[in-house]
């Protein structure tokens, strides 16, 4: 193992540069040449590659988003796309790739490593949605982030006798939603995971109401419905004045918080170790406060298990 290189694809998590600069600066301590692919799978198959050293990564760590940038790509989806990206492999002598995303990013090295590709997968998105890890790289900030923009939510709702629903991200997972709901100590929260009636939501703000509560927040996984239909739904049965606050994408920036710079660098240095021992097409994971590894074929094919057990901790406190 003589070249590695490092490609972050799918969306940006905060902990991406924490992982990069622990990658570079890891391969450099072993004497391994490192290279950069920018722009995710697009730049690999276009040969957008530079060499790395320790200056490349310096300031990072406390860093959001990607320094290398990431793109989706429709071209390396085709057969013809990955045979291109493992002849530019080649070319640039790269031995293994570290690849640093979701689900749709592990598929892509599954891919390469059928072609014969020394491969190693970083989990690394904000949704928490890979089944294989207990939590991914990104996830923890994002619910900060969402917690934060919560706490501020809840003053100026209480102040105008408001109810408040907060859209965050989460088409098919609601990790976001649920630890980010529990955290701040909203009333409501819903998720794909768990049907809901409205009803559910309007009884308990017209019982909060009963014993004087002058705020009501309901924090709203995307994949669940349509936030404004919600709103006036909310407001035609209870009378209560509701606001929406859609947070976008301001949940995948940031400074990542401490445990995903952590993780991002205990795996980044793992990952190299692994490559260097001769494995290949193998996904990191965090299981039980250990770092663990399993064949990327099987990451995939893992559904995410949603925290049952949390959830009815949060209907028990919010009551």
């Amino acid at each position: 193992m003589k070249t590695i290189g490092i490609l972050t694809s799918g969306g940006d998590a905060p902990g991406m540069n924490a992982a990069i600069r622990s990658i570079v600066r890891t391969c450099i301590y072993n004497g391994i040449r490192v290279m950069g692919i920018r722009f995710g799978y697009d730049g690999l198959i276009h040969g957008n590659i530079y060499e790395m050293n320790v200056s490349s990564v310096a300031d990072i760590i406390q860093r959001g988003g990607t320094i290398l940038g990431t793109a989706r790509s429709d071209e390396f989806m085709t057969d013809r796309g990955k045979q291109k990206a493992v002849g530019i492999l080649e070319d640039f002598g790269i031995d293994g790739i570290i690849v640093l995303g979701g689900d749709g990013s592990f598929r892509g090295a599954e891919a390469l490593a059928e072609l014969g590709v020394n491969t190693m997968g970083i989990p690394c998105t904000i949704d928490n949605d890979m089944g294989y890890t207990d939590y991914t790289i990104g996830f923890f900030t994002a619910v900060e982030t969402v917690s934060s923009a919560i706490s501020k939510l809840r003053d100026t709702s209480s102040s105008h006798g408001r109810a408040n629903i907060i859209e965050v991200m989460g088409r098919e997972c609601g990790d976001i939603a649920l630890y980010s709901g529990v955290s701040s100590g909203a009333e409501s929260i819903l998720v794909p995971e768990v049907p809901f009636r409205i009803e559910d939501v309007t009884n308990k703000i017209e019982s909060g109401r009963k014993r004087g509560k002058l705020h009501h927040l309901i924090v709203l996984a995307e994949g669940v419905g349509r936030a404004h239909e919600m709103q006036g739904q909310i407001e035609k049965i209870t009378g209560v004045e509701t606001k929406v606050t859609v947070l976008g994408h301001v949940q995948r920036g940031g400074h990542p918080s401490s445990y995903d710079r952590l993780l991002g660098t205990e795996m980044g240095s793992k990952a190299v170790e692994l490559l260097i021992q001769g494995k290949t097409s193998m996904a990191l994971a965090t299981r039980n406060n250990q770092i663990e590894i399993i064949p990327i074929k099987e990451a995939v094919s893992i559904k995410n298990t949603f925290n049952q057990s949390l959830y009815r901790i949060a209907q028990e406190v919010s009551i």
